[in-house]
């Protein structure tokens, strides 16, 4: 099946269960077996089964089949949240002294993440711009255990080259790990670029409707984990093939961490993902034409968004994501000041902390999301105080563009 296809059917088939067409949700804890015998194998593994919701569950497992399915993975997991994926991944390949190179205009949570919380526990960060692939190779230390990019930086907006980051990291022997939230496997599936593990923020565009947190980790069968550095996956390895990363995450990491996602929230996303696709050529249509709006605009000192011919990465938008730039821009005017008017002016756009909602959004960036990091190192992570970020919702056009005229009168 095709993505659109796959984004309505995928995951769930309903002669399983009840013939039920949407996908029961399972608020249950735990399952019951009729034999101390039957549930002790499920526990060793040697038979299929249930235990706990926290490791498992049946309508989170219809989501992470769905999702393997459209990012065309061997697996995946369902998390709690997106940052809640991010840990899952660190926590299950690196060790104290390890070292992680990442791309540096990415979301402010996950640099945090990196350096305040990791960094407590010995994992060195080093943070590279993006749009210069020699810098992955420049950087790469015997120590490094992964390479993280996003496919757009938020909010940077550059876009990495993927293949070429890919062939750093396989030349190094370590896993290249891809965060698709901005873009979705409408656009992109990174395992045709060389990645090897997919990360989502389910809550953005997959959800879209800011009715529920979750995030899921992908596994592409690109990696081959009997040859990584990685010593406790490779003994695994010898048992699971190809899906050792992932049992080693959902039997330990995961299980361990806690952070699964609630029946009902997998439901919700389940269900906005049937209309992912059409979302997103939505999305990515009107940004276009906000970028354009505001690149005319005599208030507007900059615009940037990848989909625009000007924009040096416009020639990758072109490669990798078939010509669309996505839903996410981000522009500037005269000060903080005028940032702040032309944000509570808007009457149509909402401000709040999210993004990859049917509803159009705009934000501050430097004042709210990456608040506890220095102006220098804002500045380090594509940040200023005159950007205001605007996700860009499927509205008509026309209301998000007379909105935003009148917001921009007044500053």
């Amino acid at each position: 099946m095709r993505t659109h296809t796959l984004a309505v059917h995928g995951g769930y088939d309903p002669e399983e269960q009840t013939g039920a067409t949407a996908t029961p949700i399972f608020q249950t804890i735990s399952y019951a077996y009729r034999s101390a015998e039957e549930l002790a194998e499920v526990f060793a593994g040697t038979a299929p089964g249930y235990i706990y919701t926290r490791i498992a569950n049946p309508t989170t497992y219809a989501l992470e089949r769905r999702l393997t399915q459209l990012e065309d993975g061997i697996g995946s997991l369902v998390c709690s949240s997106g940052m809640a994926a991010i840990t899952c991944i660190l926590a299950g390949l690196l060790h104290a002294g390890d070292h992680i190179l990442s791309a540096a205009g990415i979301f402010g949570g996950t640099v945090s993440l990196f350096k305040n919380t990791f960094g407590r526990f010995g994992v060195e960060t080093t943070l590279v711009d993006a749009g210069d692939t020699e810098q992955f190779a420049k950087n790469i230390r015997k120590n490094t255990r992964l390479i993280f990019i996003e496919t757009i930086g938020n909010p940077r907006m550059d876009v990495p080259d993927i293949p070429a980051i890919a062939e750093i990291a396989h030349q190094a022997g370590i896993p290249l790990v891809v965060d698709n939230t901005l873009t979705t496997p409408v656009l992109i599936r990174p395992k045709d670029w060389g990645a090897d593990i997919v990360v989502h923020s389910t809550t953005k565009f997959i959800n879209g409707h800011g009715n529920s947190i979750g995030g899921v980790i992908i596994d592409t069968g690109n990696f081959s984990w009997e040859e990584g550095p990685f010593k406790d996956i490779r003994t695994l390895a010898e048992k699971a093939g190809e899906l050792a990363f992932l049992g080693h995450l959902r039997n330990l990491i995961y299980r361990d961490l806690g952070c699964c996602a609630s029946a009902f929230n997998s439901f919700l996303t389940l269900t906005s993902l049937e209309t992912l696709p059409g979302r997103m050529e939505r999305h990515c249509a009107n940004a276009a034409l906000l970028a354009e709006y505001f690149g005319k605009h005599p208030k507007v000192r900059w615009v940037n968004y990848p989909g625009l011919p000007s924009s040096q990465f416009h020639g990758r938008v072109q490669k990798l994501f078939g010509g669309h730039g996505g839903g996410l821009l981000t522009f500037g005017l005269a000060s903080r000041e005028a940032a702040f008017k032309f944000i509570n002016a808007t009457k149509l756009a909402q401000n709040l902390a999210n993004l990859g909602d049917a509803k159009t959004l705009v934000i501050h960036p430097s004042s709210t999301i990456f608040h506890e990091f220095p102006l220098d190192e804002q500045k380090a992570m594509g940040v200023t105080e005159d950007m205001v970020r605007v996700s860009v919702g499927i509205e008509d056009f026309d209301d998000i563009e007379s909105d935003f005229a009148q917001a921009l009168g007044q500053t």
